[in-house]
Parts: structure tokens; sequence; C-alpha cells
């Protein structure tokens, strides 16, 4: 069993900053890329962030200076920093994990529950 968990979204005025967290636990052999997707209502999932094991990072035109990945991998943890946030970043964000479980020992992807971020204006 694999679990990613995700904390630290919430409401927050345009302009301010939010910092999302993401955990993932249980039978994990090791952990290739991890990344932050969004789905906002009537739209399509999308990318807004991927960082690999070894810490190189993708973002999204649209989150670009104003976003920053990072992982923790003796933890298991990706982070989303978030700053400058407007309107249109409001979305359900969703964790995700390119891994290896141990009883598989073949990559596979994984998600999380998704956290909610409001944007007011």
């Amino acid at each position: 069993q694999v679990q990613l968990v995700e904390s630290g979204g919430g409401l927050v005025q345009a302009g301010g900053s939010l910092r999302l967290s993401c955990a993932a636990s249980g039978s994990i052999f090791s952990i290739n890329a991890m990344g932050w997707y969004r789905q906002a209502p009537g739209k399509q999932r999308e990318l807004v962030a991927v960082i690999s094991s070894g810490g190189s990072t993708n973002y999204a035109d649209s989150v670009k200076g104003r976003f920053t990945i990072s992982r923790d991998n003796a933890k298991n943890t990706v982070f989303l920093q978030m700053n400058s946030l407007k309107p249109e970043d409001t979305a359900v964000y969703y964790c995700n994990a390119d891994l290896f479980h141990i009883a598989t020992m073949v990559p596979d992807d994984y998600w999380g529950q998704g956290t909610q971020v409001t944007v007011s204006s």
C-alpha cells in the first residue's frame, strides 16, 4: 500500500502565498519524479511543476517565477511554494509520484487525494 497525503491548501487573497506539502508513505522502494498537478472546475488536469529525484525542475509557463517546487528525499516529501497567487490559480491541487512499489518493482504513478486552493480577488 502506498499513500500520498497532501496538506497546506486553503483560501488566500490575490497576491498572497501558500505552501503545499505531500508526503509519500508505505511500500516504497524508491521515488523517481514527484510533481503537482491542478484541476479547475470544467477544465482538464494540468501539470503545475515536477521535480526529478536529482532535483531538476520543470514548470508550467503560467506559474514560472511565482511557484517553486522542492523535495526532501529522506522524507519522501515534495513541496510547492506558491507566491503572488492569482484568482486563476484556484483549483484542486494533486500530488503525483512516479515510484517503485516494493512488491512489483516496476515504476507506476500514484496520486494524492487533492487539496483545494482558492484565491479570492
